[in-house]
């Protein structure tokens, strides 16, 4: 698609504001301020998306709540990269039937890359006779219209637009308060992993305008937010399909520049595309943490070639020298899937001694199972669940030791962290985080508040998370 073609327009999206506004007229000429509730399953894009879905919502007259039975609009945000996330909305979505037959005003919705897939809308269509509102992702800007016919002309609204999906500026957006945020400077992924959905429901690589992605943290700076995380399928790609000369390792750079911003962050990376450009760009950031999120997936060459991967072993590993080489304290996250259909033993040994070379701090580990539409799912030699689980069991072991080694690098070390708040597992207790990821307990200060920065001396490690003293 030409970059025109892509992005939508001013009067199309004047259009979305006017539905908006009859939304408004509606419920108001009722008397009546409608709530919405909004559930997000998946990843972090299905969160920013959930957010720029609310801001609409509130454009429209919409209050929130979290209580299904105050609700006049319940909407799922879902994700179809595992189908347990699926089966667990279509359960939710099942359970509120029962709602909706008490209260028949109840507008049920479901969104998000579950219904992009043309066999699950035509499931929710059918046998879901309850919902009224669906749409994929390359609907989202339409919002505001699909939301007019369901409410004003009481219609039963199915939109899976199958384009590449367009790009939508000055969408309004409604964030959670707090001192940290989301920001999406691209959409859509090019690469086709065997085992992946996402390409396929999310549409091919859409690079924001780096105006547009710079207002934007402007706008949050201004708002008091402090650390900002870009997002993408795979950032390292930013800016391929813009016609100008930019990448990014100029958009972190650029990001570093904005006033009021303290922290930069983004996920995720693909190391098909971390070039030698990017890892010097790294360290002269000077905003950026020193976490990396860098996904491996597998330490077999051959089944990283069965996953489409575009990168061996020892490429990997060779990133990970150079990085550290100009990021001495980088601390790295990855991801990885146990269990790809036809993985060996000897397969799996190779994906921990990545492990063991590259020591991540953290990783984010996966059971393979299949999803349907991929090429993986057609693949023979898929690996008994028995095999998966056991390998999965060794592969924490390990990973939990070395995590447990680097987090008692850190006793009586003094660490800067943002305060986010109380502790989700002690309410006499705060809680922060290092630029490295390091989640940090500490005892509880009224004289502090989400978003301050301060200085804390680390006196007790476990596996997960750090403990210390105010100094």
């Amino acid at each position: 698609m030409k970059r025109e073609e892509v992005l939508v327009t001013k009067e199309e999206l004047n259009i979305q504001n006017e539905y908006a506004k009859k939304v408004k007229e509606y419920y108001d000429t009722q008397g009546k301020t409608p709530k919405a509730l909004v559930e997000t399953f998946g990843c972090q894009q299905n969160e920013n998306d959930s957010e720029r879905i609310c801001g609409m919502l509130e454009t429209m007259g919409f209050g929130f709540t979290e209580n299904e039975d105050e609700a006049d609009f319940i909407l799922y945000n879902t994700c179809a990269v595992r189908e347990g996330a699926e089966m667990r909305v279509l359960g939710n979505i099942g359970a509120l039937k029962k709602i909706k037959e008490k209260r028949p005003e109840l507008i049920v919705g479901i969104c998000g890359c579950m219904m992009q897939q043309e066999s699950m809308s035509k499931r929710i269509k059918s046998k879901f006779k309850h919902v009224s509102v669906v749409f994929g992702t390359h609907s989202l800007y339409s919002f505001p219209e699909i939301m007019y016919k369901a409410v004003c002309e009481n219609e039963r609204v199915i939109s899976r637009i199958e384009s590449e999906g367009r790009l939508c500026e000055d969408i309004p957006v409604k964030r959670k308060p707090g001192p940290s945020a989301w920001v999406s400077i691209m959409y859509g992924c090019n690469n086709f992993c065997s085992y992946c959905i996402v390409p396929y429901v999310r549409g091919r690589e859409r690079s924001r305008d780096p105006e547009a992605v710079i207002a934007e943290i402007e706008s949050l700076a201004k708002e008091g937010v402090k650390e900002i995380t870009l997002l993408g399928q795979n950032v390292n790609s930013y800016g391929k399909d813009l016609e100008r000369d930019i990448d990014f390792a100029d958009l972190l750079l650029m990001a570093d520049k904005v006033e009021g911003i303290q922290r930069i962050r983004f996920v995720t990376s693909h190391p098909k595309d971390m070039t030698d450009k990017l890892i010097a760009t790294l360290p002269k950031v000077t905003k950026l943490c020193r976490q990396i999120h860098l996904p491996f997936q597998a330490g077999s060459n051959r089944i990283l070639k069965e996953m489409n991967r575009g990168y061996t072993k020892e490429r990997y590993l060779e990133l990970a020298e150079k990085i550290r080489a100009v990021m001495p304290d980088a601390s790295f996250t990855t991801d990885i899937i146990v269990g790809f259909p036809g993985e060996t033993y000897e397969d799996f040994l190779e994906t921990v001694d990545v492990i063991e070379k590259v020591r991540f701090d953290s990783v984010f580990s996966f059971i393979y199972s299949k999803r349907g539409g991929t090429p993986a799912a057609k693949m023979e030699n898929q690996v008994p669940e028995e095999i998966k689980h056991k390998h999965f069991d060794i592969l924490l072991d390990v990973q939990n030791r070395i995590s447990r080694e680097i987090n008692e690098t850190y006793s009586d070390r003094i660490e800067e962290i943002m305060v986010e708040g109380i502790s989700k597992n002690n309410p006499d207790a705060m809680c922060g985080r290092t630029d490295s990821g390091k989640i940090v307990n500490f005892p509880k200060d009224d004289t502090l508040s989400v978003g301050d920065f301060i200085k804390v001396k680390i006196t007790k490690i476990s596996t997960w998370s750090l403990a210390g003293e105010r100094v």
